[in-house]
């Protein structure tokens, strides 16, 4: 019995001096010697172990990160092509054509105007709330719009949706940049690129059939289950992302100068030429009027102490080259879209339904996109893929533009080399800016990226159809803002009013050329081949 004891004793000292062992080891240094930690070396300390990555990513747990974004993606995407086939039938519920347009027009304005704010907010507070917000606002306006009892309180609905659907994406691109290496990258957001395709194929059907065959309030009532998929999913796996906290004051006045510059030349470039006169009045004071704030804006850029479009990122070459050539792309391509329906109809007299079909490989920009995706996993000189797609895409266009007259199989083809050739740009410009901006700048970098590529876009779109009317002889004095007008002129052109495409084609030659030349300029970095940490939180400085 004693022996026992005796052996419990000697077991308990051992495990004492065993543990005085260890802790004296822990508060050794490396230099062996002891050290005390300040309060404020402790703070640290716990901040670092709490901000440590918990480990990268794996394939999985990034294919459920993606599949939540492709969810939120095709929310917005399909929500900017389901409605134009269902607009006539919104006009004739409310007797009411002069305000349709305001239909598209709120969604424009608003969703270009937020981006950017969107991009800031998601650096200050994170891109799982920031997407949730995003899609909250989108569920709600779109149910307000299909609530609408009138015209008005549709427009109002759009305008919330366009809030709501602003910030889907630049938030998107941003959780990307988050859990993909730049390298890798261009593969997933050519995948993005299918969501896009596959929300321009079926939009329009789904759109035509539901208003005709149901009721016009389905197409936004379906938004309501699919926002609300998309927010479960997103906020299930976006717990893991990395976050980027840092001390930010947010720059209200610059945000609501930057918001407020593009509202009215986006209103100019609406309605110029279509409902009023370039030269009139309205559309040069409201060019004016943007002048004045893009002014102001420069100014409070330049003075703030932490601005909202922050000039390290305005400065940085890659951003300014690479944004310029994915909007002048862009800006192409929704162009295109737009006018080579009514090409087809005029020059090789097809249907609306036959146009459509025939206008499919322009649209299909995501085998270029998949092809950018390679090239920038396997080539050192990434931007080689792109250039050449564009030189391609050039000559495409010359030829188009030397015979407008061509047979129609030798015209989808050459569109469809145009459209490869713009897809190849999306990603690389997109990851380009990606790789070269510090991660907690990438949010605002992509806001600022989606709105310059909208204001390109409205831009080119309303250069592209003021050629187009002008040579079809159609004005705004001879009643030229009016859709029948346009269709009345279609309808009776000669074989000859296919020569006026010609002049469409050499404008849309003149904007890709230049893309290609600031993509030629845009500075070639190396890719990164992994994520990018997550910023420790801020240690308190030391007492004194």
């Amino acid at each position: 019995m004693n022996f026992s004891k005796a052996a419990a004793r000697a077991r308990a000292r051992v495990r004492m001096t065993v543990r005085q062992r260890r802790n004296t080891a822990a508060d050794r240094s490396p230099s062996g010697k002891t050290t005390a930690q300040t309060p404020a070396e402790a703070v640290a300390a716990a901040a670092a172990a709490q901000a440590s990555p918990r480990g990268a990513m794996s394939r999985a747990e990034i294919r459920q990160v993606f599949f939540g974004l492709m969810m939120a993606v095709f929310l917005a995407a399909l929500n900017q092509t389901i409605i134009a086939t269902a607009l006539p039938t919104i006009g004739r519920t409310f007797h009411d054509f002069e305000n349709l347009s305001w239909v598209v027009t709120a969604y424009l304005l608003t969703s270009t105007a937020v981006a950017p704010l969107y991009g800031k907010l998601a650096d200050l507070f994170g891109r799982r709330t920031m997407i949730l917000v995003a899609i909250g606002l989108f569920m709600a306006g779109s149910a307000a719009a299909a609530a609408a009892p009138n015209m008005v309180m549709l427009i109002v609905g759009r305008g919330l949706q366009g809030i709501g659907g602003g910030g889907i994406l630049p938030v998107c691109q941003s959780v990307m940049a988050d859990v993909v290496a730049p390298r890798e990258r261009g593969r997933y957001q050519a995948y993005m690129g299918v969501v896009w395709v596959t929300s321009s194929v079926i939009g329009p059907v789904f759109g035509g059939l539901l208003a005709e065959h149901l009721h016009w309030s389905i197409i936004f009532w379906i938004n309501v289950p699919l926002a609300l998929c998309a927010a479960a999913l997103t906020h299930i796996h976006l717990r893991r992302i990395p976050r980027h906290d840092r001390r930010h004051k947010l720059d209200v006045l610059g945000a609501a100068l930057m918001m407020a510059s593009c509202i009215p030349i986006l209103l100019a470039l609406t309605w110029g030429g279509t409902q009023l006169p370039w030269l009139s009045a309205p559309i040069l004071g409201l060019i004016a009027l943007s002048a004045v704030l893009t002014g102001l804006l420069s100014w409070r850029l330049a003075t703030a102490d932490e601005p909202f479009l922050p000039l390290s990122v305005l400065k940085n070459p890659v951003m300014r080259m690479g944004t310029t050539s994915a909007a002048l792309a862009m800006g192409v391509s929704i162009g295109l879209t737009i006018v080579v329906p009514m090409y087809f109809e005029v020059a090789h007299h097809l249907s609306a339904t036959e146009s459509g079909i025939a206008l499919i490989p322009l649209a299909m920009t995501t085998p270029g996109s998949l092809l950018s995706g390679q090239a920038m996993l396997h080539w050192k000189h990434y931007k080689r893929a792109p250039m050449i797609g564009l030189v391609f895409a050039l000559v495409a266009l010359a030829f188009l533009i030397w015979r407008p007259d061509m047979g129609l199989a030798y015209a989808v083809v050459l569109m469809g080399v145009v459209g490869t050739a713009i897809g190849l740009v999306y990603p690389i410009t997109t990851v380009s800016i990606q790789n070269a901006v510090p991660n907690h700048q990438v949010g605002i970098a992509m806001g600022a990226l989606n709105f310059f590529r909208s204001l390109a876009s409205a831009f080119i779109v309303a250069v592209l159809g003021a050629i187009l009317l002008a040579g079809l002889g159609v004005s705004v004095s001879r009643g030229g803002g009016r859709t029948m007008s346009v269709i009345e002129t279609v309808a009776t052109a000669g074989p000859g009013t296919a020569l006026v495409f010609r002049w469409v084609f050499l404008a849309s030659f003149v904007f890709l050329a230049l893309s290609l030349l600031f993509l030629h300029f845009m500075e070639e970095r190396p890719l990164r081949t992994t994520v990018q940490p997550a910023d420790p939180p801020v240690a308190p400085p030391p007492a004194r």
